[in-house]
């Protein structure tokens, strides 16, 4: 965790311009979280929602891969200091609510074919798959370049999903 003076440093700015702006550390932090949440939202629209199962799949994994890749070092600082505040606790919620929405509705014929608590456990399982840190682990642990590390979500998901329920 950077101190006032690194994050000032890092800024440009005094620690005393820091402050002036800022409380605490803490409203600092939720700042940069709120921030950061906003730009991966940004930069992260579902595409292809109507496509085919495959086109789908393919969108939403460079979608999260991408997202991954950009806040994995955000996400871990979030994840070490999240206790420290119910303010971040809550950007953690609303981060990982966000990745199951956008899971149900890619990934929504399918689902429908489920009965909820079964949906349910395909949803959680989904979300745990796609978690920043099994990103992380794909690219740091294993090694596996980005189109790797995506092709191995694309798989896993392709059959943790049920069938693709015949349209028309």
């Amino acid at each position: 965790m950077p101190t006032a003076t690194q994050i000032a440093e890092r800024a440009g700015y005094s620690v005393r311009s820091v402050f002036e702006r800022f409380p605490d550390l803490n409203a600092l932090r939720i700042a940069a979280t709120d921030y950061a949440l906003a730009q991966a939202a940004a930069l992260a629209p579902a595409r292809n929602v109507d496509g085919d199962r495959m086109t789908r799949l393919k969108s939403q994994v460079e979608t999260r891969a991408g997202t991954c890749e950009r806040g994995v070092a955000l996400w871990r600082l979030l994840m070490s200091i999240k206790e420290e505040s119910e303010e971040l606790k809550a950007r953690v919620r609303r981060a990982r609510g966000i990745t199951m929405g956008r899971l149900e509705l890619m990934y929504k014929p399918e689902l429908a074919t489920l009965p909820d608590t079964e949906r349910r456990d395909v949803l959680i399982a989904l979300e745990a798959l796609t978690d920043m840190e099994s990103w992380a682990r794909m690219r740091e642990h294993h090694g596996l370049r980005f189109d790797e590390a995506r092709d191995v979500w694309i798989f896993a998901i392709d059959r943790l999903l049920p069938p693709t329920p015949p349209t028309g």
